[in-house]
C-alpha cells in the first residue's frame, strides 16, 4: 500500500489571509491544487497581527505549545495557531509571537518606515517554521518556499538542520518572486542567522548584501528547484537561474496558468 507523498507550504502570504502580491492567490490555489490530486498537505505561514483571528477562526494548537526558538542570543516564545482553508479540507498554521508579529504593520510602520527587526523577524519565523515541523513529526517530500521571508529555510535545511531525520528526504523548491522592499535587512543579519553549530557565515555568502534580491538570490541558491513566481521579477535573477546546472526550473506561465507544471515538478522531486 503507497503512502501519500506530503508537501509543505512555508509561505510569506496566502489567500484568504494576508495578500500583498498576487502570488498569495497561487500558493492558496497550489494548496488545494496538491491536496486534490492526492498529496498530502499542511501550510505554514507567519500570523501578522493584521490577520483576524476571529474572522479566520484561528484557534491556539495545544499540543504544539511550549516551543522557545533562540535567536542572536535571545529566546523567544512560539505560539502556534491553525485554521482550516477555507473550501478544503486543509490546515494553515501561524506562527505567533508578541514581539514580532502582534503589531498590525507587515514590514514597515504607520509611517512607512521600515521596521528596524525585520531581520529578526526573518530568521526567527525561518528556524520556528522548521521547529514547527519538527515538532509534528511529520516529514515532508517536499517543502515548498515563496516570499523573500522565507529564504532563509532552504539554506537552513541544508546546514544548520541538515542532520535532522524528519528532513532527511525533503527537496526543497523555492519561488522568486516580484522585489516588494527597497530597503536592506542591515549589516548583522548574517551573523544573527547562525542559529547553530552546523551553519557558518560564509555559508550564507548569497545573502551577503541582504536586499530583496539577495533574499531571492540566497533561497534560490539552496533550493532544489527553482520557480518563477511572477512576470516583474529582477532581471538579473531570471538570467542567473533560467538555467543552473542540476537545479529543475519553472518558468513563470502567466497567472491564468492551471499550475499543472507545479504538480508535475513535485511528483518529478518527490519521485513518482
Amino acid at each position: 500500500m503507497s503512502t501519500k507523498k506530503r508537501i509543505l507550504f512555508i509561505a510569506t502570504e496566502m489567500s484568504p489571509y494576508l495578500e500583498l502580491t498576487e502570488f498569495a492567490e497561487v500558493i492558496n490555489k497550489l494548496a488545494i491544487k496538491s491536496n486534490d490530486s492526492g498529496l498530502e498537505v499542511r501550510c505554514i505561514m507567519p500570523r501578522f497581527g493584521v490577520i483576524n483571528e476571529r474572522r479566520h477562526r484561528l484557534h491556539e494548537v495545544v499540543r504544539l505549545s511550549g516551543i522557545n526558538v533562540s535567536v542572536d542570543n535571545d529566546d523567544y516564545p512560539l505560539q502556534i495557531k491553525v485554521a482550516s482553508l477555507p473550501n478544503a479540507r486543509l490546515q494553515v498554521y501561524f506562527l505567533e509571537n508578541e514581539d514580532f508579529f502582534k503589531r498590525k504593520q507587515i514590514f514597515h510602520d504607520e509611517n512607512e518606515v521600515w521596521c528596524p527587526d525585520n531581520d529578526l523577524r526573518t530568521v526567527f519565523f525561518c528556524k520556528g517554521a522548521l521547529e514547527t515541523v519538527k515538532k509534528f513529526g511529520w516529514p515532508p517530500d517536499i517543502i515548498h518556499c515563496s516570499g523573500w521571508m522565507t529564504s532563509l529555510i532552504p539554506a537552513y535545511i541544508k546546514t544548520a538542520y541538515k542532520k535532522e531525520p524528519v528532513f532527511g528526504n525533503s527537496k526543497v523548491v523555492f519561488t522568486i518572486g516580484q522585489n516588494t522592499f527597497k530597503e536592506k535587512l542591515g549589516a548583522d543579519f548574517l551573523k544573527k542567522a547562525i542559529i547553530n553549530a552546523n551553519i557558518r557565515e560564509k555559508d550564507l555568502e548569497p545573502f551577503k548584501d541582504t536586499t530583496n534580491t539577495a533574499m531571492f538570490r540566497g533561497g534560490a541558491h539552496f533550493a532544489d528547484a527553482v520557480t518563477f513566481g511572477s512576470d516583474t521579477i529582477d532581471k538579473k535573477l531570471v538570467e542567473e537561474f533560467s538555467k543552473v546546472k542540476g537545479k529543475k526550473v519553472v518558468p513563470f506561465k502567466g497567472w491564468d496558468s492551471d499550475l499543472t507544471e507545479y504538480l508535475e515538478l513535485y511528483n518529478d522531486l518527490a519521485g513518482k
